[in-house]
């Protein structure tokens, strides 16, 4: 496709459609409805989790009290890398082929810009909204619904926010992956670094919905502060300490491939968009089926297949 400007004709790289868009489409449906079917809240908030936590900070997390700022800001990286695989942040996974995607603009350069640039842009989203929320949640306290014990319709009104919060990033995350496959509007075609600093925002707006019990406490105590640049700074490290994982394992199949899995990506558009897409629409579609199916009918709204080792 050529656009003319005022330097005269410039050629600008076709979007390139993935054969089998439809299958594409519907895998990521599928694996996504399988993931939330399958998923065991038990094991990874816990088994995984607390355990982390626990050997991390050397004491049992959970019941010891956070005593002082410092203490304060370890436990907020601590409890975020802990919580990396929980059903509250596990779909940040969807950021890897975007990730990706931005790096081949330095594919060609050395491994350590194509390592640095995407991460560095899905951080700069990420910390912009977990600091004001944290700098905004401080402020309100218990106003907000997350922080709150009352029940509604036989629900915690905190899970309720979870529930609209992760349905509405998960609808994000679906939108983003048809987009990828060009079969709806792609406000962010030719701008990857774009596409990348919005899913670093979204991955942000996941501490909004999270109802971790390590996050919960974290927050309590970032109110009990009265000092919103606590909040902020304690949001970021939360949200910093989620990204951890994921980004190392980014990383080390840079380092593994030596650049060679970019580069793949990178020869052929309708592969980058077909990773692209079956990421984000298969977590996305885990998102809204977790929060908004499986989770109501916890609590008796509705029907959800239960496994036999998820009997809640």
């Amino acid at each position: 496709m050529t656009l003319t400007g005022r330097g005269g004709a410039v050629q600008v790289p076709a979007r390139a459609h993935p054969t089998g868009r439809g299958k594409i489409v519907l895998g990521g449906v599928g694996a996504g409805i399988l993931l939330a079917v399958l998923w065991s809240y038990e094991f990874v908030d816990h088994v995984i989790g607390d355990n982390l936590a626990n050997a991390l900070l050397g004491h049992d997390a959970k019941a010891t009290a956070i005593g002082g700022a410092v203490a304060g800001m370890v436990f907020a990286f601590v409890s975020g890398l802990a919580g990396t695989f929980t059903a509250c942040n596990i779909a940040m996974a969807a950021a890897v082929g975007p990730m990706s995607q931005a790096g081949q603009e330095g594919a060609t350069r050395t491994g350590l810009r194509v390592l640095l640039r995407p991460v560095g842009w899905l951080t700069v989203g990420m910390v912009a909204v977990s600091a004001t929320y944290g700098f905004v949640g401080v402020l309100l306290g218990d106003r907000l619904p997350q922080l709150s014990t009352e029940v509604v319709a036989g629900m915690p009104v905190r899970l309720i926010q979870s529930m609209v919060v992760f349905g509405v990033i998960g609808l994000a995350f679906v939108y983003l992956g048809l987009a990828s496959l060009d079969i709806v509007p792609d406000p962010f075609a030719h701008r990857p670094a774009a596409r990348v600093v919005v899913l670093g925002a979204l991955v942000g707006g996941f501490l909004i919905g999270r109802p971790y019990p390590l996050f919960n406490k974290l927050f309590h105590w970032a109110v009990e502060t009265g000092n919103p640049l606590y909040g902020a700074g304690a949001f970021v490290l939360q949200s910093l300490g989620n990204i951890v994982i994921v980004a190392a394992l980014f990383a080390l199949l840079i380092v593994l491939t030596k650049g060679r899995f970019v580069s793949w990506l990178a020869g052929s558009p309708a592969r980058t968009a077909a990773v692209t897409g079956a990421l984000l629409i298969a977590l996305g579609v885990f998102m809204v089926v977790y929060w908004d199916v499986r989770l109501p009918a916890m609590f008796g709204h509705g029907w959800f297949p239960t496994m036999w080792y998820n009997a809640w």
